[in-house]
């Protein structure tokens, strides 16, 4: 469960005229915060793709939130109230690069979709790993198809329309998504119900898509340091894009000195040519990693989805 003071920490921001927090936004923190259920794990027997994990190899969470060594995915769930929900469910697929989950901005936005009546849930998935998995390139595309797959399979107890459950990824949570987006006939889980497993829709934020030298590390952890010609082709997402790609929102700071900005005017032109519906954002200045506001412009890309999702029926 999200702890309602660490949730508060991550939503309360400084006064300009000194550090007193209201005490009814403490309050309101507090409350929907403690409305939370508790985590809920992905997949109800064993996890997929498993290595025994070491005595030592336990769960962390940092004092910036973020959170490494997951073993057991699950998700966060932050549900709209029941007389202003939507039907609609968005999916929010942390960033941090393949070696740590960030999860403040996720909680934010996963704050402000549940008030806008649209049913968000944070996602853990697992990092890749030798140490705890066999195939650490599947890793973390298993979770992700295993989110979509439980959501929807318990979307009318929770009040979702199937037709309507979107995933939102962030950094490389944004190259996540795009290959789950993408690559929907490549099933990596048990699915023996058939359940689908392709979002309806998809927000990418300052998303890594290009897998070349340009950012080295994100690469590496999912398929080393010296991956073939056809690996690479493999996990560029934007080779992958088709007619049947789902509608795409994306956002990206012209000035992101971590994922080039080229990532996704890449991915938005495959869009273009496959006749897909698409909508792209590109701030002037922003830099990388920002949450529902371009903190420098104070422009906010979430009024803009928000018209989006109306506009194509989400």
């Amino acid at each position: 469960m999200v702890g309602a003071v660490l949730l508060c920490a991550m939503m309360i921001r400084p006064i300009k005229s000194g550090n007193f927090i209201p005490l009814l936004l403490l309050m309101v923190c507090l409350q929907q915060a403690t409305a939370q259920q508790a985590t809920i794990p992905l997949y109800e027997s064993a996890v997929p793709n498993a290595r025994k994990a070491p005595a030592d190899y336990q769960e962390q969470t940092d004092a910036d939130d973020c959170v490494t060594r997951v073993t057991q995915p699950a998700l966060i769930p932050f549900f709209p109230k029941k007389e202003t929900t939507t039907g609609t469910a968005i999916l929010i697929f942390p960033g941090g690069g393949y070696r740590l989950l960030s999860l403040t901005a996720c909680v934010e936005i996963a704050t402000a979709l549940s008030q806008e009546g649209i049913a968000a849930f944070v996602v853990k998935y697992r990092l890749p790993n030798d140490t705890i998995m066999i195939d650490r390139s599947i890793g973390p595309l298993q979770d992700a198809q295993a989110a979509i797959k439980l959501v929807r399979k318990r979307a009318a107890e929770w009040g979702i329309k199937p037709d309507k459950i979107g995933m939102m990824g962030l950094s490389a949570g944004g190259h996540l998504v795009s290959m789950e987006g993408t690559q929907t006939s490549r099933v990596v889980i048990d699915n023996g119900e058939k359940i689908n497993l392709r979002p309806d829709f998809m927000a990418l934020l300052y998303p890594v898509i290009i897998y070349d030298p340009a950012i080295p590390k994100t690469r590496e952890k999912l398929i080393g340091k010296q991956p073939s010609p056809e690996l690479l082709q493999l996990y560029s997402t934007d080779k992958h894009v088709t007619a049947t790609t789902p509608p795409t929102f994306m956002v990206h700071a012209a000035d992101d000195d971590v994922i080039p900005v080229k990532n996704t005017l890449s991915f938005f032109n495959a869009l273009q040519q496959n006749n897909v519906k698409s909508e792209m954002h590109i701030l002037q200045s922003g830099g990388h990693g920002f949450a529902l506001t371009d903190l420098q412009s104070k422009d906010n890309w979430f009024r803009m989805f928000k018209s989006w999702l109306t506009e194509n029926g989400f």
